[in-house]
């Protein structure tokens, strides 16, 4: 495997720009399209515990079945809302990045460039035309 791994969807313009921040410095992560290849319960598990975030931090609401579930109820156990995650991956919010340097929720998407191991190459500007690193490849 190589060292940064997203779990990405490509349908997701969050996603898009994590993954060529990835790129643009350089690296040819593993991407791993989640809802086509979830990850199964013990990934998911060390995803969280790496990220240090509580489970529900995780829980992505727009798009998906999160409010037809009721999984705002503080009723719902981290088991049983990582059971919902598996059963239902797009609610896995994303892009989750894995690197030498830390595991990250990338969102927004400029979170990624603090765990890069290396600098960006150059300017990159997100697909809605915000700069996030200037022409002399410094973070914005």
């Amino acid at each position: 495997m190589r060292p940064i791994t997203i779990y990405h969807n490509p349908a997701c313009g969050t996603s898009r720009n994590v993954l060529a921040m990835i790129r643009n410095s350089d690296e040819d992560p593993t991407v791993i399209e989640y809802l086509k290849t979830p990850p199964d319960r013990e990934t998911l598990k060390a995803l969280i515990a790496a990220m240090g975030v509580p489970v529900r931090a995780l829980l992505r609401e727009k798009g998906t079945p999160y409010a037809v579930l009721g999984l705002d109820d503080l009723k719902w156990s981290d088991a049983q809302l990582i059971d919902f995650m598996l059963q239902h991956p797009i609610l896995i919010n994303r892009p989750i990045v894995v690197t030498p340097l830390g595991t990250r929720l990338c969102r927004p998407s400029e979170v990624v460039l603090d765990i890069l191991p290396k600098p960006q190459r150059g300017a990159f500007s997100k697909e809605d035309g915000e700069t996030v690193v200037d022409a002399q490849a410094r973070r914005v």
